[in-house]
């Protein structure tokens, strides 16, 4: 237990710390390495040693279905991964294209495992795209509304 204490006390010092130096109005950027599902990604922090990597980023503010065997029913799971696929063809093309992927509003999610960040595709945001397409609903951080039914 002490150890993981001080793995993420590292973590906090080098992420706080201003690596992915960027202006404050750009937020960071960070290498986008892949969607985990509609609002997880997988980044790569510089300076983290490798057993520390990929971190894990959730997209603040939203909540998408959950995928694969997390999803209590199927139209969860068909949703889930709908969102999971529009999430990594907008990072996929941002990629491509050479459009910016910026994090801001950087906080520990509720459980202290994960980064929480608004994120931003080529400066709109990944999780207002996400909820136009109806892949997505606001999220609070309270008890989340289910997606059966």
């Amino acid at each position: 237990m002490k150890f993981h204490a001080l793995i993420l006390a590292c973590l906090f010092v080098l992420v706080f710390a201003g690596i992915g130096k960027a202006a404050p109005d750009d937020g960071y950027r960070w290498i986008v390495l892949g969607a985990v599902d509609g609002d997880t990604l997988n980044v790569e922090l510089p300076g983290l040693p490798p057993e520390l990597q990929p971190v894990k980023i959730r997209v603040l503010g939203i909540d998408t279905p959950e995928s694969g065997g997390r999803a209590k029913c199927k139209s969860e799971r068909d949703l889930g991964a709908k969102a999971t696929a529009l999430t990594r063809f907008l990072i996929n093309d941002a990629q491509r294209r050479q459009r910016p992927i910026a994090f801001h509003q950087i906080s520990w999610d509720k459980y202290g495992g994960r980064i929480d960040a608004k994120v931003t595709i080529d400066g709109r945001s990944l999780g207002d795209t996400l909820i136009g397409a109806g892949l997505a609903r606001a999220y609070d951080g309270g008890k989340r509304a289910g997606w059966c039914g």
